[in-house]
Formats: structure tokens, sequence, C-alpha cells
């Protein structure tokens, strides 16, 4: 492959700069090095980038020994979106957790210790928090990834985790702006519609982001939702209502503007990813996120001659991809100049469980004596949305089984799910675990089945906690990371 930018070509040094892909593997391909050399200025990893934090250090440095201040990106949220940890679990419980339990200084202390393993392994910004408003219990893919649906909680811990994650020396990516709470579709297939009007707008979804501005957001993540009362014409990616006149002039905000994943359906199926780019980066955006679903060279070859050929067609500004270009280093000297200077340690690595048994709710039907013996988990698991995965566990059984050698599991779905999970669990005392069970018809009736036929079952309610308490014990998470199954167990079986 020959090299794309030699160092007097500016324009196709910009072109690079402003993307942000993302590749396959645990250890850097060639191709993704030579771009560094070439303008490439930061790197998106996912959870099939990350098998260890000894090989995600190596990762890091094998991306500085090309560039030395690269922005190393990363999808961290804690809770159900983890690629730190994304086979086993997240150490912390999630945003709808913290604010479960609304002690913004705990927020502050959790992103702090989750910005400083990211440091540790040399990742410097981090595609988080998520200041969406939940408005809408429905949402399919936001639930526990944002802190609640009151707008006043939700700015407050969002500002608290932007100034624990930059505390860290990580840059935070605030998200998903303007707001992709009140939605009932996941971008990633298609494209969501938000029909509030802007003064509901306005006091609303934009609260976490005035705050997360106010707490200095070093970058804001557009999201691929159309918005009429803002924009009737393009979703916010796409919109320079929404990015230019809204974001910065309106808003004041002058950090750098990151696309969401240009490859999902809401873009990619609408505009296709090169055109989507040129109006993004037209729109104000500066940074172009892809690598979550394309990550190959071809993709940044793709994406680098588009922007180019829109800027010597007219289509695109030269000086509009010079600023977006400006933008994403002056980010990465901040990162480089803040790491020696990040937060020292004040002790606090405990401190996702101590957030996860915080934000745990019970709720004794009956009277209720702690299992001694190994019981059946029965797991009630809709499928994950894309944002999620499916690599990352969830439930109590394992923490169950560590506490109650010889716990067994199945998982359940279906209309026939609650006959299947009796028959499959013999005479063992049942723990049932369901998460977002709402959102789930298929899910209540199991579980109606199930307590009909066992009312000594208990029922382990993950994802937002919003069914009625019912069986001999009912443990709300607010979450579904491995530390709420933790806090769950913990009270299931004591020691």
């Amino acid at each position: 492959m020959t090299t794309l930018a030699s160092g007097t070509d500016t324009l196709t040094r910009d072109a690079l700069t402003v993307l942000q892909p993302g590749f396959t593997g645990t250890t850097a391909p060639d191709w993704l090095l030579r771009r560094l050399g070439e303008g490439l200025a930061s790197v998106g990893l996912f959870g099939r980038n990350v098998a260890s934090p000894e090989q995600l250090t190596a990762l890091t440095a094998q991306l500085r020994a090309e560039r030395d201040d690269v922005l190393v990106a990363i999808d961290e949220e804690g809770g159900d979106v983890t690629r730190l940890e994304v086979r086993t679990g997240s150490s912390f419980p999630g945003n709808h957790a913290l604010g479960a339990v609304d002690d913004v200084e705990l927020t502050r202390q959790v992103a702090l210790e989750l910005g400083r393993r990211l440091a540790a392994c040399g990742v410097n910004f981090n595609w988080a928090p998520s200041a969406d408003v939940n408005s809408n219990p429905a949402n399919p893919v936001i639930g526990v990834r944002s802190f609640g649906a009151d707008q006043d909680l939700v700015a407050r811990h969002t500002a608290a985790y932007v100034t624990g994650l930059q505390a860290a020396g990580v840059a935070a990516c605030t998200k998903h702006f303007p707001g992709h709470g009140d939605t009932a579709v996941d971008s990633h297939h298609a494209m969501p519609r938000i029909d509030a009007t802007a003064e509901v707008l306005r006091a609303r979804e934009l609260a976490p982001f005035h705050a997360a501005i106010a707490a200095g957001s070093l970058a804001v993540m557009s999201a691929h939702i159309l918005v009429p009362a803002l924009d009737p014409a393009r979703p916010a990616t796409l919109s320079p209502t929404i990015l230019t006149d809204l974001l910065r002039t309106e808003l004041g905000y002058d950090g750098l503007i990151v696309t969401d994943g240009i490859e999902m359906q809401a873009i990619s199926a609408t505009y296709g990813i090169e055109h989507g780019s040129v109006l993004a980066l037209a729109a104000g955006a500066d940074a172009i996120c892809v690598g979550g679903g394309l990550s190959d060279e071809e993709t940044v070859r793709r994406l680098c001659d588009a922007l180019v050929a829109a800027v010597r067609s007219g289509e695109l500004p030269e000086e509009r991809l010079a600023e977006a270009a400006d933008r994403v280093r002056a980010l990465a000297r901040w990162t480089a100049t803040k790491a020696a200077a990040a937060a020292p340690d004040e002790g606090t690595s405990d401190i996702g469980l101590v957030a996860a048994r915080r934000a745990v709710h019970v709720t004794r039907v009956d009277p209720f004596t702690p299992l001694a013996e190994a019981p059946f988990v029965a797991s009630f698991a809709p499928v994950a949305n894309i944002a999620v995965g499916t690599e990352t566990p969830w439930g109590v059984a394992a923490e169950l089984g560590r506490l109650l050698p010889g716990t067994e599991t199945g998982s359940f779905a279906g209309e026939d799910a609650g006959h299947a999970a009796i028959v499959a669990a013999g005479e063992r005392r049942i723990v049932a675990v369901v998460r977002d069970e709402h959102r789930h018809p298929w899910m209540s009736s199991a579980l109606d089945v199930l307590l009909k036929a066992r009312p000594d079952t208990i029922v382990v309610e993950m994802g937002l906690p919003r069914a009625t308490p019912r069986g001999a014990l009912h443990i709300a998470t607010n979450g579904a990371a491995r530390v709420c199954g933790t806090a769950a167990a913990e009270i299931i079986a004591p020691r």
C-alpha cells in the first residue's frame, strides 16, 4: 500500500487526523501503525482488542511508539458497557445504580477509579459518560446506561463523572447529544426520532449537557437521532443547526465534537458512511468515530478519500476540516500533558462494589431465611443490544456459585420459560433473575408461572427496576454488572 500522506500533504493529513478508526486483534496491525505516521491521531478500542490489562498496556505502548500523542479511545462506561472487563463483567455498577444512590461524591470516586484503570493501561480518551435522560422506559439502548429519568439528577451526576474521569488524566466524551433517552428505536439499527417540543428538549435533554460543559467535558458525542423540533431534515450528527448553532453557539461549547459510530444503520443505511462523514464534518463535528463494525484499512481509505474529494469539490470547506483536525490535536496535547499530572491514588479500588451494594433495594415479601444450600438460578434473558454485546456475562449465578458451591443455572426465554425453569430446577430452591422485565411480556408471564408453583422463589431484578416486588425476596440491583450480581448474592447467601 502506498503512503497516503507525505509531510507536505496537509489536506490528506487533516483528513486522517479527524478519523477515529478501530481494528481487529489484540496487537496493532501494520496498516494502522503506518497511518499513525501519516497523520492518523486517534484509535478506537473495543472488546475484541482487550484480553488483559497487561496486553492492553502493551498495545497502547505499541501505538505510542509510532505517535507519542495518539488519542487511544475506548467505550468504557462501566456497568453494561465495559471493554476492560468484557469477558468477566464490570467492577463498576453503571450509571443507573449511581443515580439510584444519588451521592455525587460517590459518582466522582467511581469515575476517578475507572479513569485510573484506563490511564494505567495507556487509554486516555473515554467515550463516556452517557448524559441521556432515560425518560422513556421502553428505550431499547439506553436504560441502565443513564443515571435516571430526572434531568436534574442526571445533570449533577454527569458533571461529577466528568470531573472524576478527567482528574485521572482521561478525557471525557459526554454523550449522546442532544439526548438519546426519549427514544424507542436503537440507532444501531434504524433512525430514532424524538417528537418532544423545543421547550421540553431544552429543559430536559439539554440540562445534563449544560452541566457537562460547565464541568469542562473535553469532548461531546453526537447522536444519530432525528429531532424535528430542532431540525426536521437531518439527524443531530449531520445537522449544523444542532451541532453548530445549538451546541457551539447557544451552549457555548468549544471542545471536541465526536460522532457516534458512523457505520451505525441510522447513518450508513440512509446517507452512506462516506457522505455521512462529509456531512458530519460540515455540520460541525470534529472527529468521525468508526470501527465498532467496520474495522479495516479499506474503510479508513474510503473515508479519507471522501473527505479529500469533498474539500476539492467545495462541498466541505478546507478551513472546516483544518479546524476539526486542530481540535483533535489540541485534545491529544491535553492528554499528553495530563497523563503525568493525574490525581494520586486515594485507595478506592473497591469503590465499584461499594456503590453496587448501596444501590441495591430489597423487598422482603415473606419472612426470609438466607440460603444455606446450593440453589438453581433461572435466568430469563433478553437479547442484548449492540452497545452491550453478547460477550459480557451478567446475573448472579457465578457469585452464588462462589458462595454456595454446587449452584446450578439455566437460561430460559419464550412462552414456556417458566415451566421449563421449574422442570430444570427439580427440588432445588429457585433464584429467578430477570432483566428489564417491563419490556418483555414473556418474562413477566414466566415469572408469574414460576411464582405460582414455587412461591419461595427469590427474584433478582436487574436492569431498570420497574417490576412489582414478588417472591419471598425481591432484590432490585439497578444494574446488571458483575458487582451488581455480587451485591445481590451477598444478600441471598450472606457469609
